[in-house]
């Protein structure tokens, strides 16, 4: 994050600084993108295409084109069960899901869109529903496309492909489906088959689906509901506008749980968050300005939590800390789950992110247990969650998910519902509340101090941050510690994270290019202290000017 926080931060929105919603359909609909320029093409990266139709980079043109190219990606892998579609809560997902849907229809793909009981459907949700259907199937499976910009602004949109593995595909096929969607583009949308929105609705392939009671369900076999319930644990909850809150009721009903939704409003300016850190409306419910609501009421109950839009994410709030750190969290629901979990037999490993907490690794050595480390990216966990041999996978912008409670596969991508949950069971279960869990972790591995800064980076200097190699890093020393370790590649895979690593006993530093500005982000964490983390932060940027060249 910016060290220069916005004065706006951590209040109401200004009503004159709301998105235009109107104008962001029309535009969606009327502008064409520029295709000589590099922002307006499709980029399907991991997280898929995202961008606002204001500029040119979220329009009709980009999801006809990206739908195509995933019913032309589906023919060629051989994938040829149902696709399971979700939305969120943005403006441009309702827009977007037509354009999909009128493609998948004119392709003859058989969809599940959600039934009447629910207008949105979110990331995990979808993700489970994929699992679910390919359970013990050899052929005909499913796969998946979710419409949502996850936490990003009102202004925006994304469109992301999951394949049968239920979780983000991976750089092979999201590569293909960047590609093909470009060339359909540039030449004219012609090979783009679709029906209009109306037949397309009525078509024999496109089905309803009841997501609600298949993920709600089943619940029980991922977290310990019996426990909560029993309890009486009382639980806040604020789906910040999000996909979740269709699902909270049902939950609550079904298992009866003391769950208050605090915020049952679903408006697509989001008029109702306060604002993050520069000012923007954004629905990041890591961000204590962006949750700042929530915070203000941690006091009445044991336990809040709060979702992104598409509830991949969480925000867990405590009356012993307020917002918990996303990497504080993390530690608490290992350190739990792996005593709590005693058909999780083999002992399966923890997988997070290089940028991810370092009491992460400290709390793995301790249990005895095999650590997976990898790049930036939730894909990088999907195989060793299908086959169990990671338990527990987390990444440090507050992304994360688990085995279920019998050691099977619950969902391949993020799961915000489930870590909000397991919150709570953790409150019963241990009469602790996650933040008090997390403290007394401390005692025992020491207590870190993490933050993440920007510095400027020009294009050419961020291309070869991106390639540089271990020797190409200067220094014996960082803050006063001797160099344990650089790494270019992630110790978990050996695959490219696209910067460096640094560390040292009691330290260490990550610094990665922006994909969209001109800066390049430092992740640095330390065990000694803030001066000692300021140190980091400082010889960080000397290092890696020096590395490049400066």
């Amino acid at each position: 994050m910016s060290d220069d926080v916005s004065p706006l931060a951590g209040h109401p929105v200004d009503p004159a600084r709301l998105v235009d919603v109107p104008r962001l359909i029309t535009d969606y609909f009327l502008n064409k993108p520029e295709m000589d320029k590099a922002a307006q093409r499709v980029a399907f990266g991991t997280s898929g295409h995202r961008g606002t139709s204001l500029d040119g980079v979220f329009t009709e043109s980009h999801i006809a084109a990206s739908a195509q190219a995933i019913c032309l990606h589906r023919a060629k892998a051989g994938i040829d069960g149902p696709m399971f579609v979700g939305k969120d809560t943005h403006a441009l997902s309702e827009a977007a899901f037509a354009t999909a849907l009128e493609v998948f229809a004119g392709n003859g793909v058989e969809v599940r869109v959600s039934a009447s009981n629910a207008r949105f459907t979110p990331t995990p949700v979808v993700s489970h529903a994929v699992i679910t259907y390919n359970r013990g199937r050899a052929g005909g499976l499913a796969d998946g496309v979710v419409i949502t910009p996850s936490h990003n602004p009102p202004e925006d949109g994304g469109f992301k492909y999951n394949p049968p593995n239920g979780g983000p595909a991976g750089g092979d096929a999201t590569g293909w489906i960047e590609k093909t969607a470009n060339a359909l583009i540039e030449d004219g949308l012609r090979d783009v088959r679709r029906l209009p929105l109306q037949k397309a609705l009525k078509a024999s392939t496109t089905r309803e689906h009841d997501y609600v009671a298949s993920y709600v369900g089943d619940l029980g076999q991922v977290v310990d509901m019996e426990a909560i319930r029993a309890a009486g644990v009382r639980i806040g909850v604020d789906p910040l506008g999000g996909a979740g809150l269709e699902y909270w009721g049902p939950i609550a009903e079904a298992y009866g749980l003391d769950l208050t939704v605090v915020n049952e409003v679903v408006d697509p300016t989001f008029r109702f968050m306060t604002a993050d850190w520069d000012g923007k409306i954004r629905m990041d419910c890591s961000s204590p300005y962006a949750m700042a609501n929530l915070i203000g009421l941690k006091d009445r109950f044991d336990v809040a939590f709060a979702n992104d839009p598409d509830a991949d994410r969480h925000g867990i709030v405590t009356p012993s800390v307020g917002l918990m750190n996303p990497n504080h969290y993390l530690a608490a629901s290992i350190a739990y789950l792996y005593g709590h979990r005693p058909d999780w037999r083999s002992r399966p490993a923890i997988g997070k992110t290089l940028v991810s907490s370092s009491i992460i690794d400290r709390l793995a050595s301790s249990l005895g247990l095999p650590l997976m480390e990898v790049p930036v990216g939730f894909k990088w966990f999907v195989d060793g969650l299908v086959d169990g041999s990671l338990g527990f996978v987390g990444e440090e912008s507050a992304g994360a998910t688990f085995l279920r409670r019998d050691g099977g596969v619950w969902t391949t991508d993020k799961d915000g519902l489930i870590l909000g949950l397991l919150a709570a069971e953790m409150t019963a279960v241990l009469g602790q509340d996650p933040g008090q869990v997390y403290l007394g972790l401390t005692e025992k591995l020491g207590a870190p101090i993490y933050a993440r800064i920007d510095a400027p980076a020009t294009p050419e200097q961020k291309a070869v941050l991106k390639k540089l190699s271990p020797e190409q890093i200067p220094g014996d020393e960082l803050a006063g510690e001797p160099i344990r370790e650089r790494l270019t590649k992630a110790p978990g895979n050996g695959a490219d994270f696209g910067g460096v690593k640094v560390s040292t006993e009691n330290g260490w530093f990550a610094a990665r290019p922006s994909g969209t500005e001109n800066v390049y982000k430092i992740y640095a964490e330390s065990f000694i202290g803030a001066d000692h983390l300021a140190q980091i932060q400082t010889e960080a940027k000397d290092i890696v000017s020096k590395a490049l060249g400066g």
